[in-house]
């Protein structure tokens, strides 16, 4: 989605500035050290309190997501009995602009034909659904992902039923690298700009608008990542000394 990779892009700068910051004040690769005494606990601060107001908000935000499903029945309202495959084709056709011939996800048509009986299940972009309930209603909602061919993006739905009608409630799409339900929250984990870090980006039911509307996007430290200090010195040509039994 365009607006958040606008505000991704200004926290990964953010993020490099301070490990640059942190890489130099980093000289000493010793054992545990004291830090001090504890400092006094100071309340925060609040900066220039007669700042006017901003009247709009900075990004255009899409935050919540609902559409109603057409073609698609729901048996007794039971979403298990909706076949994922008829819900990707409907969306194709409900958005030939993303679908078409000339869209950014046009191969996706093509390949949704494998997900039928006696086609190739290797090209077939739908992932495994999953359901759970969301929503809080009680009833399972289902969960939907496939690949949005020729991007290497995929595509996160979440549909619920309301009056016997199939509603999608999340519509995402991103470079995903893992998709977790905790609760009745939806976490996308996505591939972040810097080595060794990653967003983590947090939907939750929203009862005012009916939806999963965005909660929350982290830029999170997982590994070690490269570095870009200065290259380690060439391997001496005489072997160092094997290490003491004291060391072992």
């Amino acid at each position: 989605m365009p607006a958040r990779r606008t505000v991704r892009t200004a926290l990964a700068s953010a993020v490099v500035a301070l490990l640059a910051t942190t890489a130099a004040a980093c000289g000493d690769a010793g054992g545990l050290q004291g830090a001090g005494a504890t400092p006094t606990a100071v309340s925060p601060a609040r900066l220039w309190p007669d700042l006017r107001p901003a009247s709009s908000p900075a990004y255009p935000y899409d935050v919540a997501h609902r559409e109603i499903v057409k073609g698609i029945t729901v048996p007794r309202d039971d979403i298990h009995e909706v076949d994922p495959v008829d819900v990707v084709e409907a969306e194709i056709k409900a958005h030939p602009d993303d679908y078409g011939s000339k869209g950014a996800y046009h191969a996706t048509v093509d390949r949704i034909k494998d997900c039928r009986s006696g086609g190739d299940e290797v090209r077939c972009p739908l992932l495994t659904p999953y359901y759970r309930d969301l929503t809080g209603d009680g009833r399972d909602d289902m969960t939907l992902g496939f690949r949005l061919y020729p991007t290497n993006q995929t595509a996160v739905r979440v549909y619920t039923v309301e009056k016997h009608k199939l509603v999608q409630v999340l519509a995402d799409n991103d470079a995903i690298l893992g998709v977790e339900l905790a609760g009745r929250s939806l976490i996308e984990r996505s591939p972040a700009d810097i080595s060794g870090y990653e967003y983590r980006t947090t939907w939750v039911w929203d009862p005012g608008q009916r939806a999963m509307v965005f909660s929350r996007d982290e830029y999170l430290h997982t590994g070690a990542g490269r570095h870009s200090a200065k290259p380690s010195p060439s391997p001496s040509a005489t072997p160092s000394a094997p290490p003491s039994a004291s060391a072992r």
